[in-house]
């Protein structure tokens, strides 16, 4: 499937702008290709610049603020040339995408809140921009989808998913943004949380998973909330026994939260789990990062292998 952006000519400029995807559909980390074609008027346009950007509609980090389009990624690819009066001008690209792009696509399903766009950017002498925008579909890394599918197992449905601009703490990012995923907790989990957020950030090497445990509840007052980490390696991921590893991710995060708990009568520990008859993987101490080795240097201080909880 090919889509296709079109910006009329604007701006007393005859330039016409329209950008081709080859294939929108994608992964994060994946190349994205494609092909901007400009087209003058009468007279010759000079370009200063072609840039490409991704967009998405984030909220801010002050939940009373607005959601608002933003642009996350840009890149450059094309710098000055002339388009000349009636030619066409094509420049192929091939962009790669940030591993932690914001995944549109759950289940096979579009994310309509998540919905991202490739921005054109011409920039044109005499001080004018315009440019083309054309859908994208970013589908999970499989890593990523392994993860979904075990809540999916374990009876949890999600709920809402959006966009948030803000660092997240004491993870390494390289986007100014960061994607939250909020589920009903699933029945078995029922009573310790009620919520829950799953929150990925992605590397070449591998991949961390944040679970939020009653973010919305303690914004009003009534619960608490907490944040549990845990890192993953992309390689052997098929492997792995996920229904195991996230139950035994989500026991871990719910004796944190039910330790955490102001009032403890409310929430107990669970210790045993429903799917597995052993105890879930141990933390791994501080140095263990991913990219990184035993005392090394990773994502947020590390823990590799089940991961840690951190």
């Amino acid at each position: 499937m090919r889509l296709t952006g079109v910006a009329r000519e604007s701006g007393g400029t005859g330039l016409s702008v329209s950008t081709t995807l080859t294939n929108p559909s994608t992964r994060p980390g994946l190349r994205l290709p494609g092909r901007v074609l400009l087209a003058a008027g009468r007279d010759d346009v000079p370009v200063r610049h072609i840039r490409l950007g991704l967009v998405a509609t984030a909220e801010p980090d002050d939940p009373r603020s607005p959601r608002r389009l933003v642009q996350y990624h840009q890149v450059p690819i094309a710098g000055r040339f002339v388009v000349p009066a009636g030619r066409r001008r094509a420049v192929d690209f091939a962009v790669p995408l940030p591993w932690e792009t914001p995944v549109t696509i759950v289940g096979g399903v579009p994310l309509m809140a998540l919905r991202t766009g490739l921005r054109t950017e011409v920039s044109v002498d005499p001080d004018r921009d315009q440019g083309a925008m054309v859908p994208v579909f970013v589908h999970p890394l499989p890593s990523q989808q392994h993860v979904l599918a075990a809540l999916d197992t374990l009876g949890f449905t999600l709920r809402q998913a959006g966009l948030v601009q803000g660092r997240l703490p004491g993870v390494e990012q390289t986007l100014p943004v960061h994607q939250r995923l909020g589920y009903w907790v699933a029945p078995l989990y029922a009573g310790p949380m009620t919520e829950l957020e799953v929150i990925f950030v992605a590397n070449p090497a591998g991949l961390e998973v944040l679970l939020w445990v009653d973010r919305r509840l303690s914004l009003t007052g009534i619960s608490h909330q907490s944040i549990s980490r845990f890192r993953i390696w992309h390689t052997g991921s098929e492997q792995r026994d996920w229904v195991t590893t996230v139950d035994g991710w989500l026991r871990v995060t719910i004796d944190r939260h039910a330790a955490a708990a102001a009032h403890a009568d409310w929430s107990a520990p669970i210790t045993e789990s429903a799917h597995v008859s052993r105890p879930p993987d141990q933390p791994i101490a501080p140095g263990y990062g991913l990219g990184g080795t035993a005392g090394g240097p990773g994502i947020g201080g590390g823990g590799a292998g089940g991961g840690d909880g951190s």
